[in-house]
């Protein structure tokens, strides 16, 4: 999970650090994500992810059955995290892909009490009046508020997210962070220029048909290193997608950072 500190304004900085002794990059702090549709595998993964040392887990909500409410829901969370009790957790909030429509903001009450490892929420909707009542629940200091939606990140700094969690951040880092650090030097103008760039480029990839495979492409044409194919019933990504992706990322670059 890449993430945001308030701090530095940096993505990533804090989670990720270079091992000089090795001359390695290595993360610093590694957020398992150990959700499932089947409870005992979920807290088997969670049980896995302490005894090998995670500094967290996060959790989706389980899908199959959509007439949940928010006290079963919770009281699965509840028996995942039983089984890292030494560990955070993190409730992985993304209705568009769950189906469970549950407001983030009616999930958190009372998340604290019976998870007492509870940490934070990872808000991957574009409800920013729910997102909006969740940072207002964090004022207390109790758990953070992680933002999802990549091209809607400055509005969530705006509305006072903690940081971030998103996967273009691996391909996209520079402008996210030229526009975190133009956020936290109140220059709103250049930053709304950096976060255009990004929904520039989004809204690209999107009308192509975009997805896991195409994130593993983006990933392999940005760094080089071969991402390998997505898990069946997924389709790699085509050529033309890839060359249309490279002519687009140039063309951007050249406007981006003028």
């Amino acid at each position: 999970m890449a993430t945001e500190d308030r701090q530095t304004g940096k993505i990533a900085d804090k989670y990720f650090q270079v091992d000089a002794t090795h001359s390695a990059l290595r993360l610093d702090h590694v957020i398992i994500h150990v959700g499932a549709l089947s409870l005992p595998e979920s807290k088997e993964l969670a049980k896995h992810a302490a005894e090998i040392g995670a500094d967290g887990i996060a959790v989706i909500t389980p899908s199959f059955f959509k007439q949940v409410n928010k006290d079963g829901l919770v009281a699965f969370f509840r028996d995942v995290a039983s089984e890292a009790p030494a560990i955070p957790f993190y409730y992985y909030h993304i209705p568009p892909l769950t189906g469970i429509k549950i407001r983030a903001e009616e999930l958190l009450d009372g998340m604290k009490e019976q998870i007492p490892t509870f940490q934070g929420i990872k808000f991957s909707d574009t409800d920013l009046l729910d997102f909006g009542r969740c940072v207002k629940k964090s004022e207390t200091g109790q758990f953070v508020v992680l933002y999802g939606v990549d091209e809607q990140l400055l509005s969530a700094l705006v509305m006072g997210a903690t940081g971030a969690v998103g996967s273009t951040y691996n391909y996209l880092g520079k402008a996210n962070n030229l526009m975190l650090e133009a956020f936290a030097s109140r220059d709103y103008y250049l930053a709304q220029k950096y976060q255009v760039y990004i929904q520039e480029f989004l809204s690209f990839v999107i009308a192509q048909g975009f997805g896991v495979a195409q994130t593993k492409a983006v990933m392999t044409l940005v760094s080089g290193i071969p991402m390998g194919p997505p898990r069946l019933p997924l389709s790699n990504a085509s050529e033309d997608f890839i060359a249309k992706v490279k002519d687009k990322l140039e063309s951007l670059k050249n406007c981006a950072y003028s």
